[in-house]
């Protein structure tokens, strides 16, 4: 839980080593992202995160979105199986105008509708490093599906450098 993403988020900024961490299933909430974010923003060794399975919504999300628009290291986060929605890919949307480093991103499975899809296409439109994005399983709908169109092309894009 929460209490645990403090101790792990403790453990990371004085890290040197460990390049991967996996968080996924242990009910972090929005407190423990938060935590988990602040630790991101410092530490220069993680290059994976995996905080899939947890309980992280919009306010979470913001956080680590707040984290991403400095930590140059991270390729790869997965927040798939979430409580993230429209708010919280907006947040990230504009963390991944920014970032030029993470290459994957995982936010399947969760509560994102058509302006999520919208943010992180537009997004996409100046990010360069992404290559996958999974908004697989969410709640985009009709109106959602140009965005996705349009994300499938950056990503493309972005494969071919």
């Amino acid at each position: 839980g929460d209490e645990g993403a403090c101790a792990i988020a403790k453990a990371l900024k004085a890290n040197s080593s460990l390049s991967t961490v996996n968080l996924s299933g242990n009910q972090i909430g929005d407190e423990g992202a938060k935590v988990i974010a602040e630790a991101l923003k410092t530490n220069a060794y993680l290059s994976q995160v995996d905080l899939s399975g947890n309980q992280i919504g919009d306010e979470g999300a913001r956080a680590l979105a707040e984290a991403l628009k400095t930590n140059a290291y991270l390729s790869q986060v997965d927040l798939s199986h979430n409580q993230i929605s429209n708010e919280g890919a907006r947040a990230l949307a504009e963390a991944l105008k920014t970032n030029a480093y993470l290459s994957q991103v995982d936010l399947s499975y969760n509560q994102i509708g058509d302006e999520g899809a919208k943010a992180i296409a537009e997004a996409l439109k100046t990010n360069t490093s992404l290559t996958t994005v999974d908004l697989s399983y969410n709640q985009i709908g009709d109106e959602g599906e140009e965005a996705l169109a349009e994300i499938e092309e950056a990503l493309k894009r972005n494969e071919k450098g």
